[in-house]
């Protein structure tokens, strides 16, 4: 089989599309919104003190946690950009599914923590001055919409991305359940509409927190992107001219933008050249959004059931 191999590595560079850069552009939203939110923290934490309000000291603590998950986005896009080295050789494109997988656990902990301090609040309702706490979730909204149309036009090609856009945006709709649960408080005085109200949003944020943990959990054990359908991209493989067989396809997430595929494609006719190889990587990558492809070209039938990876375990006979 030796003789017969070769292979092609086309890493999608000057056709434009930018698939694996789009973190990078966002270093002005993180920025903006760290700024933003870590300024809100210290006029929320303070003002809870002052006022000796434990749900506005509380929800400064969530919204401390935001401003690290925005940290830790920005990190991985920037590590993201970083080139290849001899040890790493894909640069360090995967901390962004690290990065995800962080932001997820972390807006699990987060609810954990609300839950708990909403069923306290329901078992034992408190007084709330409803006036103060409307007009500083109130600034929460305003500050946490804004962070999280920044990342709007990100979140559905990047997870890292739409984690950050999650973490802002399930922020302004506790903001937003705050305020109306004030006014309703401030109107009919029935302090258990403050926990019943953040029972509701905890329900809805814990819907959008599972789907970003099982795309991350997904992309951090190399399943196929939720983005390509492998079965689709093996059907192509199998009708492209010459090619009787497609074995050992492997199509993994490099980052939350980038997606590799490697396949042993069996010719009989010989190596069709680095023309089929060229136009084979351009539409992977403009059909598919696979822009890592390596290939392998085999003439023999049985050649598939020669290459057994030497790394697999074998039986071991006594």
């Amino acid at each position: 089989m030796s003789g017969a191999h070769h292979h092609h590595h086309d890493h999608g560079h000057g056709h434009g599309h930018g698939h694996g850069h789009a973190p990078a552009s966002f270093g002005r939203a993180f920025a903006i919104g760290i700024a933003l939110n870590s300024a809100f923290v210290l006029i929320e934490a303070g003002y809870g003190i002052a006022a000796g309000s434990m749900a506005l000291v509380a929800d400064a603590g969530h919204n401390l946690s935001d401003v690290l998950s925005l940290a830790v986005a920005w990190t991985a896009s920037v590590l993201a950009a970083r080139p290849p080295s001899p040890r790493f050789t894909y640069g360090y494109k995967s901390s962004s599914i690290l990065a995800a997988l962080f932001n997820a656990s972390l807006l699990m902990l987060a609810l954990g923590a609300i839950l708990v301090e909403t069923i306290r609040r329901l078992i034992e309702p408190q007084p709330i001055s409803a006036g103060p706490v409307m007009v500083v979730a109130g600034i929460g909204i305003a500050i946490n919409t804004i962070t999280a149309l920044l990342f709007l036009r990100g979140r559905e090609h990047d997870i890292n991305i739409r984690g950050a856009y999650l973490h802002m945006a399930s922020d302004a709709a506790v903001s937003a359940g705050v305020v109306a649960a004030g006014a309703l408080i401030a109107l009919t005085g029935m302090w258990w509409i403050d926990p019943v109200t953040s029972l509701v949003i905890v329900g809805v944020i814990a819907w959008g927190t599972w789907g970003l943990a099982k795309d991350s959990l997904r992309m951090g054990l190399l399943g196929v992107p939720a983005s390509v359908d492998a079965r689709r991209v093996e059907q192509f493989l199998t009708t492209l001219p010459g090619v009787s067989a497609v074995h050992d396809l492997h199509i993994w997430p490099m980052s939350t933008t980038e997606t590799a595929m490697t396949a042993h494609l069996i010719i009989p006719a010989g190596h069709p050249g680095d023309a089929f190889l060229t136009s084979l990587a351009h539409t992977l990558e403009h059909d598919f959004r696979i822009c890592h492809a390596t290939v392998q070209i085999e003439t023999d039938d049985h050649a598939g059931r020669a290459c057994v990876p030497a790394c697999q375990p074998r039986t071991q006979v006594a």
